[in-house]
Formats: C-alpha cells, structure tokens, sequence
C-alpha cells in the first residue's frame, strides 16, 4: 500500500474529489523531549491531548520555561471542543494554564490525580474561570464534539494514574499511548489494561501514536519495584543523614523513600515547592499513604539525630534555584552538608541537564559528602518503555498504520525500525515533525500542508514572552558585552558635543581614547553621509529628523569596526540628545586619523540594505553576520522637532562653548576626575 499525499485543495493528487479525513497535528514533542501537545481534528471539530512545557537549554538567557507555539490554535480557537490529559507530568500538563489565558478551552477531561495538580496551576495562574474539569476513571469513555469518543486504557508509568486512549473517528480508531511503559508488578496494583487493548486489536487499530522515548534501549523496562531493595541499602547503610532527590511528580518512587524512610526509623524533612505540592496532593487522594508524624518541618528536623533524618527533596536535573542545587553551592538557609551525609540521586538526567547534574555532583563532593548517583547503582529506573515493551504494544494493537512520537529524531527512526520489525510495512509509517499534519482516511495515510511551529519562551513571571531579538540581545551580552554612547546632534546636522562611551563586560586590548575618537568618526560619517536622507524640512522652524534611524546607522558604523579591528561584537546602544539648531560644532580631537572612507556612491540615497549601501566601504562588511535589529528606545531619541523645552540642549551648547579641553570618555571601572570650580 502506498503513501497518498493528500493535498488541502479538495483533491488527492489524482484530480479526484478529497475524502473526509482525520487530521492529527503535533505542536510539541517532535524531535525533542518535553512540552506534549497534539491537535486531533476532524470537520469543524479540534481536540487537544495534552499540553505540556519543556525546560530552557543554557543559551536561553532569562528563560524559565519553553513552550509551543500555539499560533495555529488561536486562530482556530472557535472550532476548540475540547482537551484530553493521559496523566499529571510537567511535560503534559504544564502549559495548560498558560494557554487558557489565550483562548478558552471548553471541557479538560483527565486523570484525577493530573486534575489536582492543574487545578492548582490554574488557580495560581488566575484561569479557573476559562474551562471545566471532569475526572475520568479507567475505561471510561466521553464524548469530545461531535465527532471524537475517547477510552481512558489503564496503563503503566513512572506517575500514578496514567492512562493510554483509545480514540474513536468516523475513519476509525487510533490508539494514543502517552507515555508508558508494561510493568507487570506496579507499586500501586494498578496494572496495565492489556486486555483493553487486545479487544481493540482484534477490532481493527486504523492508527497507532506511540511513546519513542527509549526505542533505542533493548530489552523490557525494568519494573518501578526493582530500585526498592538498592534504596534500601543505601538508606541503611547510612551513617549520618540520607539527602534523596528524585522527580517531585515520581510518586511511586516517592511512595517507595517514605516506606524505607518508616522501616529504617528516619524522619522525613521535605524540602522544594513541587515536592510539598505533589505529596500533599497524592496523600490527599489516597495515592500515597504515610503517618502525619512521619514528616518533621523543616526548621525543626536540624534538631534531630542525623542517624534519624532524611530528607527528601527537588534538583534531580540540576536545576539553578532548585533545593539541592541551592544547597551544593551554600546558598541554602536551612541546610547545609555535612560530611557524614549520604546524597542519592534517585532519577537520570534528562537530555540538555546532563552538565549541571553532574556539577551540582561535583560541588557536593568537594564538600565531603558521599553521593551516590548512576545506572550502576540500580537506584532509578526509567517511566519508559524499551524495545520489547513498544514491540507489545504493537502485537496488541496491530496497526494499519503506525506513527512514532515523543521523542529525539533518532529515536523516532529506532521505533519505526522496530514497527517495521512487526510487520508494519514501511509505505504505512510516518516519521513527522511538530507543525506537520498527519492526515488519515480508512485506506490511506499522508501529510498535509504543515501548520506554523515552534516555541515561545516565557521569562520567570511566566506571563512575559521572549521573543527572538531579545534573546539574541541577551546572548551577545553574555557573550561580549555591552557598548552604551551618548551622541549629542543639533537639528542642523551638527556634532555638538564629544560623544561619551560607556563599557560594560567588553574585553578588549583598545585604548579608551582610541574607542571615542572611532566613535566620533562614525558620528561624523553618518552626518555628512546620511544626514540628507535622515532629515526633512516640513516647512517649520526646524526640520523633522528621524533620530531613530541617526542612531541606527551609528550603531552599526560602531559595530562593523569593533568587529572588523578588535574581533568582537558587543551589544551597541546609541542614545542621541538633540540640541537645537545653531549650536556651535565640535570640532573633534586634534589628534584623530583621517577617515580614508570614501563619501556617498552609488545607490539611491543612503540606506543600510542591498544596493543602499551609500558608500560605506565594502570592506568593513565582508563577512559580517545580519546587522543588529532596530532598538525601539523612544524613551532615549527625543521629539523631532525639539522646541524650547529640549533635553539639555542649553547645557549641550554651553559644554561646546567652553574653553576647556574636551573631556575623557567614561570607561568601566575607571572614574573621570572632574574639576574644581576654582580651577
């Protein structure tokens, strides 16, 4: 059976009339880890499953969490009838709070554990108002629209009340994992509904949507029940205080460090905003049972034997301001390591949080403590499934056609191989990005015309969007520096004062003097060069001066040389002051070397792009990356047509007119000696 491409224009392809189809569209969770999201659509109906959120790599400065764009629901927020939740983890539901404050989602059906948690992300995100949440138990099915029926299939995970879906359509049935793994001896009993699947085997699967995180992995998963006695040990082993970390959302593995801490006689100090949230939550509906005198506060349990102590916290992945990072670097009010303490990393690192865990394990150990950490320890398992475990799901389900999802590129290549191993034959598999659409009908599979993808990154407050010039502004300032100057230009195109240049985290070999005088020279240049496509007399007292583009072009005048002498490229802020016009000129510094740049050439009047080049030497480009994008600093670049109220234009003029020699720049980490009245 081939692949059909199904083309959005009513057509197959072929000229024939375009079948109705099941359109499945993922937003997240292609060709990476983390923020899940997925559109199912079909008619005038759109469901979501899912909306997780994904952590920032080291590169997104000021960036506290990723998310998917979400352009393509907003502008078809109308047709939303609904979203599906498979279970309570971060990258499955940590964006729906976020979303809702963009568009309504009418009716959240999901797991009740899952529930709990969003419902106190909502709650602090101010957005309870903007959809209803309705609790699911196993294999119950609801109806979403008028043209999706959903099962909730049990099945096993890292997270307790996990759940598979069996999704109905008028094209058939696809099945939609989530993320599972087949765990025979389940912490909680509750174990995976393999007959459930079976029956929709036997029925005929159109579609399967499956896990891929560990496609690369042979062999089953081990069960979460196997690190039990390896904890065991640890904790027992222990001479003074047990440090446990682990995901907050683990509540199997929880459930597991609360029993031993019981059984070895440890009381339990609980240290992060996420872990005191899930426990209380998962005790409150009977998903994890402990004695209230177990737990001792935190300020109190110092007072405790350090034989008798544990405590249980966040910063399995090495997060900044987690506990155990904060507590590795001293920063933590409470707690500080000893060097009797046991630290156990019970978790791995999540690809990209690699480095920090394992200097957050560096820092620890220079602080005496024994830390025990690694698969070879036996004392972290993944939530996953392995080979054998995605070759039972698709024994189970035996699928027409097959689609891998969540997780890397690579990934997604191992389980197709692994579904062709199945006898799923390679016509009928996809391998999709996010923004591709999958399109479905009874006898066909294909991708239709892709939606727009991609990520919006929030800051800490989680309400700020990141956009791409922004982040690219903070990684040259990470990366180089910053450049401020202060340009003083009367409305007649005149330099009326010296400039003053300002450094901050610049490193350069550059003599501050000979910094000022190139700065003078692009000032100079941009005036006798641009100042006729910057200015226009309207007919007033004085003509309208685009102040904006004055500074633009003496930003990257700056930039080109800095880059082109000393080889770097900081972030370069103009502030332009206007003076008004007839303000005496600055004649610049005696000792300034001639700017062997040739006047206007060419062109059709001065710009910045292309065939604009005006004349600025070809050589200073060469090689160039983009020039920096337009800083909007209104606040800075005055009125156009300065009136007697201008910004310290008298005091500008009085500063030329003085007899004075003019003064030395402001450089980082040096002060200007200003002098004395009398002198």
């Amino acid at each position: 059976m081939t692949v059909q491409p199904i083309s959005r224009n009513g057509s197959n392809g072929n000229g024939a009339p375009r079948k109705p189809c099941l359109r499945v569209i993922p937003l997240g969770g292609l060709h990476e880890i983390g923020k899940n999201t997925c559109v199912f659509e079909y008619g005038d109906d759109i469901m979501l499953v899912d909306a997780g959120l994904a952590f920032p790599s080291d590169g997104m400065h000021g960036v506290n969490v990723v998310m998917p764009d979400t352009s393509y629901l907003k502008e078809n927020q109308k047709r939303i009838r609904g979203m599906i939740v498979t279970h309570g983890h971060e990258d499955h539901i940590g964006g729906i709070a976020h979303h809702l404050k963009n568009f309504n989602i009418p009716v959240i059906h999901g797991p009740r554990l899952a529930l709990a948690m969003l419902t106190g992300k909502m709650e602090e995100a101010g957005v309870m108002d903007r959809t209803i949440l309705e609790t699911v138990a196993p294999r119950d099915v609801v109806k979403v629209g008028q043209h999706f029926s959903v099962e909730f299939i049990r099945n096993t995970h890292s997270m307790a009340d996990s759940f598979s879906l069996a999704i109905t359509t008028p094209v058939g049935t696809v099945i939609f994992t989530g993320d599972f793994k087949f765990d025979h001896t389940p912490v909680d009993g509750e174990t995976f509904d393999m007959a459930r699947l079976a029956h929709y085997g036997e029925q005929g699967v159109l579609c399967l949507f499956s896990d891929s995180t560990n496609a690369e992995i042979p062999g089953f998963c081990p069960p979460e029940r196997s690190v039990f006695p390896c904890l065991d040990r640890h904790i027992s082993q222990a001479e003074g205080r047990v440090i446990i970390t682990t995901f907050a959302s683990s509540i199997h593995r929880v459930s597991m460090i609360l029993e031993l801490a019981l059984k070895n006689g440890r009381k339990v100090g609980l240290l992060g905003r996420s872990m005191l949230n899930v426990i209380a939550k998962a005790r409150e509906l009977g998903y994890m049972r402990a004695p209230d005198d177990l737990f001792v506060p935190i300020k109190q349990i110092r007072d405790l034997p350090d034989r008798e102590t544990l405590l249980l916290m966040t910063g399995s992945q090495g997060e900044p301001l987690a506990a155990l990072s904060r507590i590795s670097r001293g920063e933590h009010p409470q707690v500080q390591v000893k060097s009797t303490d046991t630290i156990i990393f019970s978790a791995s690192p999540i690809p990209g949080n690699t480095i920090s865990v394992v200097n957050t394990i560096d820092r620890l150990m220079m602080l005496g403590a024994k830390v025990v950490y690694g698969k070879g320890e036996g004392i972290h398992v993944s939530g996953h499934g392995f080979q054998e475990d995605q070759k039972l799901m698709l024994a189970l389900t035996k699928p027409k056609y097959f689609v891998p999802v969540h997780g890397e590129h690579r990934m997604l290549v191992a389980h197709s191989k692994t579904g062709h191993s199945m006898g799923i034959p390679v016509e009928n598999t996809l391998i999709i990005d996010n923004g591709d659409v999958v399109e479905l009908t009874a006898d066909s599979i294909g991708k239709g015309e892709p939606v727009k993808a991609g990520i919006e990154l929030l800051d800490a407050s989680r309400n700020g969007i990141v956009d791409a010039r922004v982040l690219k502004e903070r990684q040259q300032l990470a990366e180089d520096g910053v450049i401020t100057m202060l340009a003083v230009i009367s409305t007649d195109g005149v330099m009326a004062a010296p400039p003053r240049v300002n450094l901050r985290g610049v490193v350069t070999a550059a003599d501050p003097r000979k910094l000022s005088l190139w700065t003078e020279r692009e000032i100079t240049w941009v005036l006798e060069n641009r100042w006729q496509q910057l200015s226009r007399n309207s007919g007033g007292s004085a003509p309208d001066v685009d102040w904006m583009g004055v500074q633009r072009e003496i930003e990257l005048g700056l930039q080109r040389r800095l880059r082109r002498e000393l080889q770097v490229e900081p972030l370069i802020i103009c502030l332009v002051q206007p003076a008004p016009g007839g303000t005496p000129a600055y004649k610049g510094r005696a000792d300034a070397e001639p700017d062997s740049r040739p006047a206007q050439r060419g062109g059709r009047g001065g710009g910045r792009d292309g065939g604009r080049d005006g004349g600025r030497d070809r050589s200073d480009r060469g090689g160039d990356r983009a020039p920096q994008p337009r800083r909007e600093l209104a606040a800075v670049a005055a009125a156009p047509t300065p009136g007697p109220a201008a910004v310290a234009a008298p005091a500008a003029a009085a500063a030329v007119a003085a007899p004075a020699p003019a003064p030395e720049p402001e450089i980082a980490g040096r002060t200007r000696r200003r002098r004395s009245a009398a002198s």
